[in-house]
C-alpha cells in the first residue's frame, strides 16, 4: 500500500513536472521570436553600413587597388572624411608668399617628373640633361647616391630641384621609396632616367607629342648607334623613322620577326631611360621588388604595365634619341669604359681587358636576376585567377597558323 502510494505521487510530480516545461516552453515562443527578430535588424544595419563605408571608400581613394589600403582606412576614423587627404606631390613649397601668388599655390604648373640618380662625378652631364628638361616645365628630383649634395648648390637650378640622399642606392631603391604612385599622381609622365645620358639631339616636348599621338604608355628614347653601351637591338635608333615599336632580326639567339610577340623584339624598353605614362607608373611600382635593388629582368616584364597590348603600347622614338655613354659610378669607379654591344647573350667588346672592381655589383645583379624570375614564376602559380594576357594571344595565334 505504502509503495502504490509513493507510485502516485511520483506520477503527479512527472505530470507537475511536465505541465510546467509545456508552460515554459509555450513562454519562451514570444521571447525567442523577439530575440530572433532583434539579431537580424543588427546584421541588416552592420552589412548596410560596411557596404555605405566601402562605397565612401571607392570615391575618396581612386587607387586602392590592395588590401592594406582597405584595412588601413580604420586608422582614418578619427577624421573628418573632407580632411584627408590621400596623395602628395614632389612640388617646392614657399615659406612665405605675396598675395598675387598666393592663389597659384593650389595650381600645379608642373605635370611632368624627371627622376634621375647622381654622382658629382656625372655634373656636367647632369647640369646638360637638367637644362633641357627645366624650360618644359619639368619638376627636377635627384638621388644622390655619393652623398655629395654641397657640390651642386652652384648651378643656377639646383635649388628648384628636389635633392634626396642615400648612400650607394640605386635607381630602382629610391624610385620605390621615393615616387610611390599616390605622391607622383599629378604628373601626366615619369622620366626615370640614368645620369649618363648625352641629349645634344633629345627634346622633351617634341618626344612626348609623339607619346602621346602614338599612345604610348612605357617609351623610351632610341639610343645613337655610336653609344658606349647597346644591350638589344631594339633600342637602336631607326634614322628614317619618328619611332617603332619592334625590330626585325635573324641574327643572335633570339629571333625577331612578324611573329615576334614579346621582348626584346617588341614590347620592350630597357631600364636606363624608361618613360612611364602615370597608369603605367602606377602598376610599375608595385612591380618593383622592395629587396632587389638592380632592376634586372624587370624590362622583361614592363609590358605588363602597358595598360593594354604591349605590342601597341611600348615603343621606342628615334626623332629623339640620346647617346648612352655606359659611365658606371654607384659603387666607385673602375676602369676607363670599354665599349660594349650585346645582343641577346652574345657580346663584343672592345678594348684591353681589365679588373673591373663593379665585379661584385655584376654579381649582386645576377643573383637579383634569378630571384626576380623565380618570384615571377611563384607569382603565376600561387594566383589561379591570373591569366597571362600575351599567352592567350598567342595561342590564338598558334591555332590559326596551323589551320
Amino acid at each position: 500500500m505504502k509503495s502504490f502510494k509513493s507510485w502516485r505521487w511520483l506520477m503527479r510530480k512527472r505530470t507537475a513536472f511536465t505541465d510546467g516545461g509545456k508552460c515554459g516552453f509555450k513562454m519562451q515562443l514570444p521571447f525567442m521570436g523577439v530575440m530572433c527578430t532583434v539579431m537580424l535588424l543588427v546584421i541588416y544595419r552592420i552589412t548596410n553600413y560596411q557596404y555605405q563605408h566601402t562605397e565612401i571608400e571607392g570615391k575618396y581613394h581612386h587607387f586602392n587597388t590592395i588590401k592594406e589600403s582597405n584595412l588601413g582606412s580604420k586608422y582614418l576614423d578619427g577624421l573628418p572624411r573632407g580632411i584627408i587627404q590621400a596623395r602628395s606631390d614632389l612640388e617646392l613649397r614657399p615659406l612665405w608668399s605675396t598675395s598675387s601668388s598666393r592663389s597659384k599655390i593650389n595650381g600645379y604648373s608642373n605635370r611632368n617628373l624627371l627622376a634621375m640618380p647622381v654622382g658629382i662625378q656625372q655634373k656636367l652631364n647632369v647640369d646638360a640633361v637638367v637644362q633641357k628638361f627645366l624650360p618644359e616645365n619639368f619638376t627636377i628630383i635627384l638621388f644622390h647616391y655619393d652623398g655629395n649634395v654641397d657640390g651642386w648648390r652652384d648651378l643656377n637650378w639646383s635649388k628648384k630641384a628636389t635633392h634626396i640622399v642615400a648612400q650607394n642606392q640605386t635607381k630602382w631603391w629610391f624610385a620605390k621609396r621615393f615616387l610611390h604612385p599616390d605622391v607622383v599622381s599629378i604628373y601626366d609622365y615619369i622620366f626615370l632616367w640614368d645620369e649618363d645620358l648625352g641629349v645634344e639631339h633629345f627634346n622633351p616636348t617634341r618626344y612626348l607629342n609623339i607619346v602621346k599621338t602614338e599612345g604610348l604608355e612605357i617609351s623610351q628614347p632610341a639610343l645613337d648607334p655610336n653609344s658606349t653601351d647597346i644591350h638589344h637591338r631594339i633600342t637602336i635608333r631607326a634614322r628614317t623613322k619618328r619611332f617603332h615599336r619592334r625590330v626585325y632580326d635573324r641574327r643572335g639567339s633570339v629571333k625577331c620577326s612578324d611573329s615576334s610577340e614579346g621582348p626584346p623584339c617588341t614590347g620592350f624598353v630597357e631600364g636606363m631611360a624608361p618613360v612611364f605614362s602615370r597608369s603605367a607608373w602606377h602598376c610599375t611600382w608595385h612591380l618593383i621588388q622592395n629587396d632587389l635593388v638592380h632592376g634586372w629582368g624587370m624590362d622583361m616584364k614592363l609590358g605588363y604595365c602597358a595598360q593594354g597590348d604591349r605590342t601597341r603600347n611600348v615603343g621606342v622614338i628615334d626623332s629623339e634619341y640620346v647617346v648612352h655613354k655606359g659611365i658606371q659610378t654607384l659603387g666607385g669607379s673602375g676602369p676607363p669604359a670599354k665599349k660594349v654591344i650585346c645582343f641577346a647573350i652574345s657580346c663584343i667588346r672592345h678594348g684591353p681587358s681589365a679588373f673591373d672592381v663593379r665585379t661584385e655589383i655584376r654579381r649582386q645583379s645576377t643573383w637579383e636576376l634569378q630571384i626576380f624570375k623565380e618570384r615571377w614564376n611563384r607569382a603565376v602559380e600561387a594566383d589561379k585567377k591570373w591569366v597571362d594576357p600575351f599567352r592567350r594571344g598567342k595561342i590564338y595565334r598558334k591555332r590559326s597558323h596551323q589551320h
